[in-house]
């Protein structure tokens, strides 16, 4: 396999082999250089690789993290910022806490990684479960993303998290003020699941990673549950990976755990290695 090499500060025809590929150059970040995977011919079956994405992948960004030695755990503290009770107690802390996360994804991109899974929707059928609340897998062009966290782009009812008509889309420039009220009359909060709150998107995504032809998880320490878990429902015969640069355990009832693949990088350069050594 061999990347194509985009410069953003050219507007370029570039050629891998017979095929010609025409870039938009007003569509690249400045200053930022990624790779576009060339088109192969479909033979037989279109595989269905599910991805699983923690904040690994958007620390490289620039996001901050709750579990890394730099993340947000070693700045606030959790059961106050991303808790129930946090929000019970102190609404007014945690809305500048979110506030400043939101303003914070303005001057963020995708990267590498985020942009490699975006291409990979050429070869394959890729569904994302990302445990990430922000929008970087969506800007970076992936069409199929579920959050099972929730996403800090969005807010909603403090009392009716989520009822469709009380989630909507908040300019991430506008801060979420005490007195915002929801369509239900509610004081409106992030739409985020915090610590002690349901995920009602795992049993949504577990028949999707039953479906797997493929499972990569990329820069999560699988220790958040119920996320954690959902690589235990991979079927015995599908393809497993795992990007992240520090050890990451499996939960302990997972299955066939001698089959999983592990690349030991971050996942700016553990997507490329994935590409390169193991996808066919």
């Amino acid at each position: 396999m061999r990347f194509i090499q985009i410069n953003a500060k050219k507007n370029l025809l570039l050629h891998e082999k017979s095929t010609i590929f025409a870039i938009d150059y007003h569509l690249i970040p400045r200053n930022m250089k990624y790779n576009i995977l060339p088109s192969r011919p479909q033979t037989g079956k279109r595989l269905h690789m599910v991805v699983l994405t923690g904040a690994g992948i958007s620390a490289e960004s620039g996001v901050s993290t709750f579990r890394g030695n730099d993340g947000l755990w070693q700045q606030y503290d959790w059961h106050r910022m991303a808790s129930i009770e946090g929000w019970a107690e102190e609404p007014e802390t945690v809305l500048e806490f979110y506030n400043m996360r939101r303003k914070d994804l303005i001057e963020v991109q995708p990267n590498h990684a985020h942009h490699l899974l975006a291409e990979l929707e050429k070869w394959y059928d890729v569904s994302i479960i990302t445990q990430n609340i922000d929008n970087l897998h969506e800007r970076a062009g992936s069409t199929r993303v579920m959050h099972l966290h929730g996403e800090i782009t969005k807010v909603t009812s403090s009392i009716n998290r989520d009822r469709p008509d009380c989630i909507v889309e908040l300019p991430l420039e506008q801060p979420i003020a005490m007195g915002d009220k929801a369509n239900d009359g509610s004081q409106m909060r992030p739409y985020v699941v915090w610590f002690g709150e349901s995920v009602p998107m795992f049993e949504v995504a577990i028949p999707i990673v039953e479906s797997a032809d493929i499972l990569v998880v990329i820069g999560t320490s699988l220790q958040v549950y119920p996320a954690a878990s959902l690589v235990q429902f991979a079927q015995p015969e599908a393809k497993k990976i795992i990007i992240n640069p520090e050890q990451t355990p499996l939960p302990y009832n997972t299955a066939y755990a001698n089959r999983f693949v592990y690349i030991q990088e971050k996942a700016t350069t553990g997507v490329e290695t994935m590409i390169e050594k193991y996808l066919e």
